[in-house]
């Protein structure tokens, strides 16, 4: 069984998945395997319950008659045949990586490129190895454009997800202090992030780039194609608006205001509307799926409760974005209370960053400061520090915070947003 033989086949699916539980008729099912689980013992159930196809990486579980086809690595199939369909699109792909925010610019793109394009683009964190050729693979011939998303914790990562996804565009948010551990430091990080510029590069593809970022400008000095936003005399220049603690911008005559905080979203927001003008979608539209984006994956979030602002910034942390969030943070009046969870991925730099952002946030004057986990634990060994999230909703269900103001923020791994029911 190779990808062209079984090409075909996956045209007429109705979508690619992974999750023996999310098999329907006429989907096509990966079934992986690993150390604790082997999803092939599914695959006479999926093909019965009306899967169109089923591969497996076990040859004992193979089942011609039932389309249960064998290949050596499920991974590897799955990759090469979100490749070889990537062959055949002739639609713009635009590839997205970046330390902070690329997942807001995701959907940012997403929404503005909408208001005139058919639209498909990375659900949620489908980021990965796995998840891009997903991505991919959900391309239908009614798609106009795709936004891909591209994520990495260490080196050849992204160069691999450019492989597999060959963006005729890229565009990377930033470049942080993210998976230090596994980059090897932040000259890691721009060295992994920037395989993305490496492959727009060497296939002579267009670059996005802020040209108030140093790094970008510099790694993108001399080269072209580019679209460039930020400066004067850049393609595109946009001015920074803030109303009630929202974001906003300013272009062509217009002012817009986001539903997402801090000022950190701007470069999000400009990103966007660049790749909308740059599309040939008006201002006036551009406007409206900016001001009707609404955040609700804890990334940015604001949330009204019981007469209290809720900044809900919970589904990742690193000392930049940290360092952003605290920042923004101290400009909202009245009373603050800040909630913090330990940032994962540090490596050899987690005592010192954890002990730098505990610094920060003493310095900016919050009225009342908590933290989660045990890296912020062991350089703040007070009463308002819990080992995880269990230990803070047990003191939050017997202390209500009364500040008028509280922000969440931390990794994935603390799950802060299992405290906000108790808040």
């Amino acid at each position: 069984m190779n990808t062209e033989q079984f090409y075909p086949l996956f045209l007429k699916s109705d979508k690619v998945t992974i999750d023996s539980r999310k098999v329907g008729k006429n989907d096509i099912f990966f079934a992986f395997s690993g150390d604790n689980f082997n999803a092939a013992t599914f695959a006479e159930k999926a093909a019965d319950e009306g899967a169109l196809a089923v591969i497996v990486e076990q040859r004992e579980f193979e089942n011609k008659d039932k389309n249960i086809f064998y290949v050596p690595s499920t991974l590897e199939f799955l990759q090469e045949l979100a490749i070889h369909h990537r062959n055949q699109l002739k639609i713009p792909v635009i590839g997205l990586t970046g330390s902070n925010g690329k997942t807001t610019t995701k959907e940012l793109i997403h929404a503005v490129l909408s208001e005139k394009f058919n639209v498909q683009y990375t659900y949620g964190n489908l980021n990965n190895h796995i998840g891009v050729p997903l991505t991919i693979l959900s391309i239908k011939p009614e798609h106009e454009m795709a936004v891909i998303e591209m994520g990495a914790n260490h080196q050849k990562e992204i160069e691999l997800l450019c492989h597999i996804s060959q963006p005729d565009f890229g565009y990377i948010t930033n470049f942080g202090k993210a998976h230090l551990e596994g980059f090897g430091g932040f000259e890691g990080v721009i060295k992994g992030k920037s395989e993305l510029y490496d492959y727009l590069k060497n296939h002579h593809h267009t670059i996005i780039v802020n040209e108030n970022d140093p790094v970008q400008t510099e790694k993108t000095e001399n080269y072209t194609p580019k679209i460039t936003f930020g400066k004067e005399g850049s393609d595109y220049q946009f001015g920074l608006l803030s109303e009630d603690h929202f974001v906003g911008l300013e272009f062509q005559g217009l002012k817009t205001v986001s539903k997402l905080t801090g000022e950190y979203n701007f470069t999000n927001l400009c990103a966007a509307a660049t790749f909308g003008l740059y599309f040939g979608i008006g201002p006036d539209k551009i406007k409206y799926a900016i001001e009707n984006y609404t955040p609700t994956n804890m990334r940015s979030q604001v949330v009204k409760k019981e007469g209290r602002t809720l900044v809900l910034d919970t589904y990742n942390a690193n000392p930049s974005s940290m360092t952003a969030s605290l920042s923004n943070f101290v400009a909202f009046e009245g009373s603050k209370t800040i909630i913090i969870g330990d940032m994962l991925e540090l490596g050899v730099e987690s005592e010192k960053e954890h002990q730098s952002i505990l610094k920060l946030a003493q310095e900016l004057g919050f009225d009342q400061i908590i933290t989660v986990g045990n890296y912020f634990k062991s350089v703040n060994p007070s009463a308002l520090s819990f080992d995880n999230t269990v230990e803070l909703i047990e003191y939050l269900q017997q202390n209500k915070i009364h500040s008028e103001n509280i922000l969440l923020k931390g990794s994935r791994g603390i799950a802060l947003e299992k405290s906000i029911e108790f808040i």
